[in-house]
């Protein structure tokens, strides 16, 4: 095939073409038609095939996921049950808002009834913390006696059948004098944990509901005024 073969051509006289220029023309047609689907159809359907395959990996990690979920729903419920249990077993160690006081003279009397002379026992109403369920109230305490009461009260308090914990112990020597020889003192801070009922946590959130409310709207008339 050479050059001529395309100088004498005649569009309107196709079939008396050259062989080889028909046959040059009809693959660069096709050619053409191939990369025209490739370009306009089976590009899209491959990149479809790309995205469906992706979507096909998401599909099979949220099966996973959920049958892993399913497999062990009952025992995570078995679980739940247990920590609700003991979440019940124990509340029922902490006191409600009446009860208080009276484990607060519990304390007072296990000091007492220890051996050791207290000198100071302050419950600290002003350092009381709150959460959704319970409220901490700490005690300060300071007594005086031997180790052998110091040991009978740590250990009347933890046999007590509610919750207090012990904190900032500390053991000095203390500048009494008795009978029995050289006397300690003792410093801590004993907390107990007050159960919160669920009617007074309520009426705080609308107490400060309101509060934040009247806030709010004293802010609104302010800004308004400053408008003007």
């Amino acid at each position: 095939m050479k050059v001529e073969d395309f100088s004498n051509l005649d569009p309107k006289n196709f079939g008396n073409w050259p062989i080889p220029v028909k046959a040059l023309i009809i693959i660069v047609l096709c050619a053409a038609a191939l990369f025209a689907g490739y370009w306009f159809d089976t590009q899209n359907q491959m990149n479809h095939l790309v995205k469906t395959q992706a979507e096909e990996n998401k599909f099979k990690k949220e099966f996973k996921d959920k049958q892993w979920k399913a497999a062990t729903l009952p025992k995570l419920k078995e679980q739940l049950a247990q920590i609700e249990s003991t979440l019940s077993e124990l509340l029922k160690k902490l006191p409600n808002n009446n009860q208080v006081h009276e484990l607060i003279r519990d304390i007072s009397q296990t000091v007492l009834a220890s051996g050791l002379t207290q000198e100071l026992f302050k419950p600290d109403y002003k350092k009381e913390t709150k959460t959704e369920v319970y409220v901490t109230l700490p005690i300060k305490l300071r007594a005086t006696g031997d180790y052998h009461a110091f040991g009978k009260f740590v250990s009347g308090v933890a046999a007590m059948n509610r919750i207090v914990t012990q904190h900032n112990v500390s053991v000095k020597a203390s500048k009494r004098r008795s009978k029995k020889g050289n006397q300690l003192t003792l410093e801590m801070v004993a907390q107990i944990y007050r159960y919160r009922d669920p009617s007074e946590v309520e009426k705080e959130k609308k107490k400060a509901a309101k509060k934040n409310k009247k806030k709010s709207s004293k802010k609104a008339k302010t800004g308004g005024h400053g408008g003007h």
